[in-house]
C-alpha cells in the first residue's frame, strides 16, 4: 500500500469555496490502475490558516507514479482552481509507503 497526501492550507474565509473546488471536479481516479481510495480531509483551523489534506491510496508507489504521468491526471488538474488568495504557499507533499498491515 501507498499513500499520497497534500497538505494545503487555505486562508480565513476561502474555505467553503476550497471545498466547492474538489467537490465539483471530475478526479478521473477511478480510470487509473492501483488506485484504491480518495478523501479530502479538514483539519485544524488557526488564526491565519485552516489545514486540509487530500488522501489517497494506491496499490504501490509505482501505481501512484503512473498516475502522475498519465492524461487523466492532466485532465484532473486542467480544471478549475480556486480563487486567487485560496492557497497560503503550495501544497506540501507526503508520502508514504506500508511496512506494516493488519
Amino acid at each position: 500500500m501507498f499513500i499520497a497526501m497534500n497538505r494545503f492550507k487555505i486562508a480565513p474565509g476561502f474555505e467553503e469555496g476550497f471545498e466547492k473546488v474538489w467537490r465539483d471536479r471530475e478526479t478521473f481516479l477511478s480510470e487509473v490502475p492501483g488506485f484504491k481510495t480518495f478523501a479530502l480531509l479538514k483539519g485544524p483551523q488557526s488564526d491565519d490558516h485552516t489545514l486540509y489534506a487530500s488522501h489517497s491510496v494506491w496499490e504501490s508507489r509505482h501505481a501512484f507514479q503512473a498516475w502522475t504521468e498519465s492524461e487523466q491526471f492532466r485532465k484532473a488538474h486542467a480544471q478549475t482552481s480556486a480563487p486567487k488568495g485560496t492557497y497560503l504557499g503550495h501544497p506540501d507533499l507526503e508520502t508514504f509507503e506500508s511496512v506494516l498491515e493488519s
